[in-house]
């Protein structure tokens, strides 16, 4: 009796398949049955696997070509991803002529695991894989098949379509490729926007290189680094010290910052024109808060910026023209309070930044979002205050990064109401 779990007994059940004409079997390359399976065949329907887990192989491009020597039709090598850039000798596989069938197509299949390898499964076309994979978190870093063809417009993506993305260290909490590929899609663009978690911004920029990335959003913790990187930068941009949206324009980054417009276009039904003398305390010294301290301060309001750490309140509120307060912010010293840490975010859903109040003014602006109300904006409702979550604020800022990148305004609601759909409700000012 052959033991279960043994080499023998997946011999035979691969020999099976292989006999009752499955389209397709998979043998791992190690196989010692691996010439008996393909001779089987001749090679056709055989699909040959390599699966390399841990540090990336300095010799992939070895193997693949030995692999593709054996005869098998397929050729699908898998590698484990802690970086972005973990993903380029895939593409180099992908570029090899002596990995393509001897008719010159695509005969492989390239993967990259985990949440940084995600590109490579949304991105398949461009490694000129035959296929690939989509599952709900079966295997590290699948997507659920409805979402890979909803969200990321899947069967659309071709060879040559535009690449765009979110870099940041979220994963796939964004919101934002849901809005962009929404647009792109009713635009009738030949493009995608993907998730880029990166490790470090040197990271992406290798990345976005060699895979030709034409534009992104920048998010948290990378916004600063953004700046440093781009070759070009406007006059808000300088002036914020921050940028959340970079565009490529030959071989040289652009940056802009489109955060200060989206931080002000869901404040005008609230606070139309100016906010000459409304006292605002705005928490959190990164990136996003930098960009709404410069937005209110252009407006007119008296801004005070309250950060854990009391030398960056007093380094950010220098650099954009506002005070220094201490943290947290008291009470009866606001009218519109600000939110612009990570707390209430998606990996620190049930923290407030302020928790218990006091609530004494007329407005918390909250720019963490969710499918759920913030503690922050829970709490500030309960007390009377009018309350706005980050979504508006993501849809504004997201509308003018799409002009800017396609020269054309987004048609008009589709981000907003690809959001809506997605949360269940509409974005909505409470009170």
């Amino acid at each position: 009796m052959i033991p279960r779990g043994s080499e023998e007994e997946r011999h035979r059940i691969l020999a099976e398949a292989v006999t009752a004409g499955a389209e397709f079997v998979d043998v791992e390359a190690r196989a010692e049955f691996v010439p008996a399976i393909l001779r089987a065949r001749r090679g056709r329907g055989i699909v040959l696997s390599l699966h390399a887990y841990g540090t990336p192989a300095t010799d992939l491009g070895e193997r693949a070509r030995a692999m593709r020597s054996t005869g098998a039709e397929v050729v699908k090598i898998a590698v484990d991803a802690a970086r972005l850039s973990d993903m380029l000798p895939l593409l180099e596989i992908a570029r090899d002529p002596q990995v393509r069938t001897s008719e010159g197509s695509s005969g492989h299949v390239l993967v990259a695991m985990g949440q940084p390898g995600v590109p490579s499964r949304l991105l398949a076309a461009h490694y000129g894989s035959k296929w690939t994979y989509a599952g709900d978190a079966i295997a590290p870093g699948q997507i659920p098949l409805a979402r890979m063809l909803d969200e990321f417009r899947f069967r659309s993506v071709g060879p040559n379509t535009a690449i765009y993305g979110v870099v940041g260290n979220a994963g796939l909490h964004s919101k934002s490729p849901l809005m962009h590929n929404a647009a792109f899609g009713v635009a009738g663009l030949d493009a995608v926007y993907v998730p880029l978690r990166a490790a470090d911004f040197d990271d992406f920029l290798t990345f976005a290189d060699a895979m030709h990335v034409t534009g992104a959003s920048v998010t948290i913790p990378f916004k600063l680094d953004a700046l440093r990187a781009a070759d070009g930068v406007d006059v808000l941009t300088e002036k914020v010290g921050a940028a959340n949206t970079l565009y490529r324009i030959g071989d040289r980054w652009e940056a802009r910052n489109t955060d200060v417009h989206g931080f002000l276009d869901p404040l005008d039904p609230i606070y139309p024109g100016s906010l000459e003398q409304a006292r605002v305390a705005v928490m959190g010294g990164g990136g996003v808060a930098r960009a709404v301290i410069v937005a209110l301060v252009d407006r007119g309001a008296r801004v005070t910026v309250h950060a854990r750490r009391q030398e960056q309140a007093f380094e950010v509120a220098a650099r954009c023209g506002a005070a220094a307060g201490a943290w947290p912010p008291p009470g009866g010293a606001w009218d519109m309070l600000v939110n612009c840490t990570p707390l209430g975010g998606p990996s620190a859903r049930t923290e407030s930044p302020l928790p218990g109040g006091p609530f004494t003014g007329t407005l918390v602006y909250d720019l963490t979002y969710g499918d759920e109300e913030t503690p922050l904006l829970r709490d500030a409702r309960a007390a009377g205050c009018l309350t706005l979550d980050g979504l508006p604020m993501l849809v504004a800022q997201a509308e003018r990064q799409f002009e800017w990148w396609t020269g054309k305004r987004p048609p008009e609601g589709v981000m907003k109401a690809a959001v809506a759909n997605r949360r269940g409700r509409e974005l909505l000012v409470s009170g």
